[in-house]
């Protein structure tokens, strides 16, 4: 099975976005989107109407909308070095979720939900950016009344805290360098994991911004579905 989404869904980032959905639908694959409501407390859903009824479209072809922070960055919130360790090499400073507690989590969580209610859309689950979120903040997704988050390995769906394993590919065009090497760990990622129940493969807007990555998601865009059916999170969760 393969579950594709595209990450930071926000009007902030509204043509890659677009260019990525019309990849995917052109394939005959409908992705999930993992909507920001307010991207870097600068860009509120509800300011830009053009961009929610694509959602509201989007969603009646199909798509599962899940919410992916409230803001998505980390403005305002401070790291331990712990927190270091768990975010170095996977994020610029974009892991809302990474030194929160379980309360606070499900505090950030709501003010998401109640953003999404207002312009009229509803998210099924939830998946912190960067997947970085403690352990015990995972079950603030499941006090918020949700059915789903995930790490960088494995879907926890509730109320029964059932884990499915499912890698995620997935790319970074932050530096010609990252690029070229998550092209490589891309198509290792075929030759090692093809054989996997499950897999995801996880768009960014951000990774249309360099040729290696673009090519390389197109690539996986056109090979994972010849040996994998897709679907969606709805399915798994039921």
């Amino acid at each position: 099975m393969l579950l594709v989404s595209i990450h930071d869904v926000t009007p902030a980032l509204e043509r890659p976005v677009q260019t990525l959905w019309r990849y995917c639908t052109d394939r005959g694959i409908v992705p999930a989107l993992l909507v920001v409501p307010n991207w870097h407390g600068a860009w509120p859903l509800k300011a830009y109407s053009t961009f929610v009824e694509w959602l509201h479209d989007c969603s009646a072809r199909g798509a599962d909308l899940v919410l992916h922070g409230e803001r998505h960055d980390e403005h305002g919130l401070p790291r331990g070095w712990r927190d270091v360790v768990r975010a170095w090499g996977r994020t610029a400073r974009e892991g809302e979720f990474l030194t929160f507690s379980r309360q606070a989590a499900l505090n950030r969580i709501r003010g998401g939900l109640d953003a999404l209610h207002e312009i009229g859309l509803t998210a099924m689950g939830f998946v912190p950016p960067g997947w970085l979120m403690r352990s015990d903040a995972q079950l603030a997704v499941q006090d918020a009344g949700l059915r789903f988050t995930e790490d960088s390995t494995t879907l926890l769906v509730f109320p029964r805290r059932r884990r499915l394993r499912a890698p995620a590919v997935r790319w970074s065009a932050r530096s010609p360098l990252r690029a070229r090497a998550s092209k490589w760990v891309a198509t290792l990622r075929w030759e090692l994991q093809r054989d996997e129940q499950l897999v995801r493969l996880a768009l960014h807007p951000q990774d249309l911004s360099h040729p290696a990555t673009e090519r390389s998601l197109l690539e996986a865009l056109d090979r994972w579905p010849t040996i994998h059916t897709s679907v969606r999170y709805a399915a798994l969760v039921d």
